[in-house]
């Protein structure tokens, strides 16, 4: 052991992060090989499924003159909005179809988004099987789980080695001449770790830029800007309730009786609508803005009495395409602004529980105290 830490820090510091390195390169391959053994689903080999995969790709056949399935329909979801169905809901829909039903839909298509999209599409009905094949598979085990990127984790492995090197050099090697260049790399490093701690820390409990795919490719843009539909019509509940109401699909089914295709969806999306309004079910839209079960919040004190706008706290929804959570929602957030906004908690029938702090505060009993702090500060206006 001695003889390890006798060694030139900067040779220990090589064999260390060439260490790291090779753990993070050889071990997705250690379980590729884990993993690589034959899978048979409903009778079809994983011969039969890559090939349907690879024409899926556009990988075969090696000459084509149309484009590739991938080339819309994606098979891991993309950071913007693709409005065209994915292959996992190409997938489900056919999943209880022949390739007849398959094939009839691909070749003669009939909405107008989809006929401009299938142009010169030449492929034979047993390439057209294969990717049938692939599709099925596709429905019963699923597109699969993203891999989450390593990068912090490896800066923060890395920055693990320059802490660990350092400490080393203080107390063991001593090769540094100046000892303040170990000792600076040591608070440096250190400090980033900690920073990184904390951010991810803070994440534990707040989802701020948060934007899950949706059941249904709803864009608020097309419904509240391009087509003028004011947010209460569909949200009509927020200005008296505690929370604001997800439209249900009778709601939604007042327009799309007869609007049936989307400028960019097509029929797809909105089918999907259609199928839920005809089996009488909800259709299973993702919440977004979450508040810890310990906070209360109300819709109606914020947009029905303080007449708040609805961009105050979700920004330009009607700008956007994906709904995404813009604020953090923390307490501070929250306090922030009850301390800016300019809010009567005395001299307001809504707030009936500050009647006995109103008396008190014209009695002089309580004059060092300003009445509005004590409105946005209370902690049981929310933690009650």
């Amino acid at each position: 052991m001695k003889r390890y830490f006798d060694v030139d820090g900067g040779k220990f510091l090589i064999r260390f992060t060439i260490f790291v390195f090779s753990f993070f390169l050889f071990h997705p391959l250690i379980i590729l090989a884990e993993t690589s053994e034959t899978v048979v689903t409903g009778g079809l080999s994983k011969q039969d499924i890559n090939r349907g995969k690879r024409f899926f790709m556009g990988l075969l056949p090696f000459e084509r003159n149309h484009e590739s399935c991938v080339s819309c329909h994606y098979i891991n979801a993309p950071d913007t909005l693709n409005w065209n169905p994915s292959a996992m809901d190409i997938a489900l829909k056919f999943a209880g179809k022949d390739t007849a039903a398959f094939r009839q839909v691909v070749m003669e298509p009939s909405g107008r988004v989809m006929t401009a999209s299938h142009v010169n599409f030449d492929i034979s009905n047993e390439d057209l099987h294969t990717i049938k094949v692939y599709l099925d598979h596709l429905a019963v085990t699923g597109p699969g789980m993203q891999k989450p990127s390593i990068n912090r984790l490896l800066l923060f492995l890395l920055l693990g080695v320059l802490i660990t090197w350092a400490l080393l050099d203080l107390i063991f090697f001593k090769k540094v001449k100046y000892k303040f260049i170990p000792v600076l790399i040591f608070i440096g490093a250190f400090g980033y770790q900690l920073s990184m701690l904390y951010e991810e820390a803070v994440k534990l409990g707040r989802s701020q830029y948060y934007q899950p795919d949706q059941p249904i490719k709803f864009s608020h843009k097309v419904h509240a800007t391009d087509n003028q539909i004011d947010c209460m019509y569909c949200h009509h509940t927020a200005p008296e309730s505690k929370t604001a109401n997800i439209p249900s699909t009778e709601l939604c089914m007042n327009c799309h009786i007869v609007v049936r295709e989307g400028t960019h969806s097509g029929r797809f999306e909105i089918d999907k609508l259609v199928q839920a309004h005809d089996e009488g079910r909800s259709v299973e839209w993702v919440r977004i803005h979450h508040l810890p079960d310990h906070v209360f919040f109300s819709h109606a004190q914020h947009v029905g009495v303080g007449k708040l706008d609805c961009a105050q706290c979700h920004g330009e929804v009607e700008q956007m395409h994906i709904v995404r959570q813009v604020n953090d929602l923390s307490m501070g957030w929250c306090l922030e602004c009850h301390r800016e906004t300019q809010v009567d908690f005395v001299d307001n029938d809504y707030y009936k529980t500050f009647e006995a702090l109103h008396k008190e505060l014209a009695s002089g009993k309580k004059d060092s105290i300003v009445a509005a702090d004590i409105g946005a500060n209370d902690c049981a206006k929310c933690h009650y």
